[in-house]
């Protein structure tokens, strides 16, 4: 990704540079346009969330963080003496890690060149969102094989959108015909930067059980938030 199509990338340095940033809009097909504070890129362990404190005490072993951001989830391992590296497609989101002190490099996990074997594998703040759509469950699943230990297991957090279709008597009115009700477009605006649309997957447990299954993998619900938010556990079925 080029910084000048990064306006996530370039909000998180001027936040990390200069202790302030401007909006950071979010554009959707789907929805109203919203806005993401930028400080909350930069949170510390008294304001994660019960999900994400679960899921860095279950890390162990060797770490990838992925799309990692600003690097607040790998900084808490790192702290720890955890063995963590940390990767980002925004080259402002690595520089920043970097210079908070921490092993991070410009890559795509999905990216066949991208290579190394990992005890667990971070995917937080709706980690499940890279994935984009179902049809790319597949090809998730072939990386995430390719780059766990064997003894391995991911880590990854989503939510079930169907509260957004919830009728008044507590039925779900969702059109099967229509695609996946939990892949969303999104575009960022960060200035008079202005990034490309992408998609973005949130999939709830079952559906992602499903899936895993097919491909060889166990999903464990470690944690369930307040909001229709969880957090599951995969690893390859020996």
């Amino acid at each position: 990704m080029e910084s000048n199509k990064d306006p996530m990338g370039a909000a998180i340095l001027d936040y990390h540079r200069y202790g302030k940033a401007s909006k950071l809009r979010v554009r959707s097909s789907q929805f109203e346009e919203d806005e993401i504070p930028v400080e909350t890129l930069f949170r510390d362990w008294n304001e994660m969330s019960p999900l994400e404190k679960k899921a860095i005490e279950l890390c162990q072993g060797k770490i990838l963080d992925v799309g990692a951001g600003s690097g607040c989830h790998s900084l808490i391992l790192h702290k720890r003496s955890k063995d963590v590296e940390a990767i980002d497609i925004s080259p402002n989101a690595v520089t920043v890690m970097q210079e908070r002190g921490l092993r991070a490099k410009l890559y795509d996990v999905f990216d066949p060149s991208f290579t190394g074997q990992y005890d667990t594998i971070l995917l937080l703040m709706n980690g499940s969102g890279i994935i984009g759509k179902i049809e790319r469950l597949e090809n998730f699943f072939q990386r995430m094989r390719a780059l766990l230990s064997p003894k391995g297991y991911i880590l990854m957090d989503s939510s079930d959108l169907k509260y957004l279709y919830e009728e008044e008597d507590g039925s779900y009115l969702i059109d099967i015909n229509d695609n996946y009700y939990g892949e969303i477009d999104y575009q960022m605006i960060y200035k008079s930067i202005k990034g490309a649309s992408f998609d973005w997957l949130y999939i709830d447990f079952e559906t992602l059980a499903y899936y895993a299954k097919s491909y060889g993998f166990q999903a464990e619900l470690v944690h369930q938030g307040e909001h229709y938010d969880y957090l599951a556990k995969l690893s390859v079925v020996k």
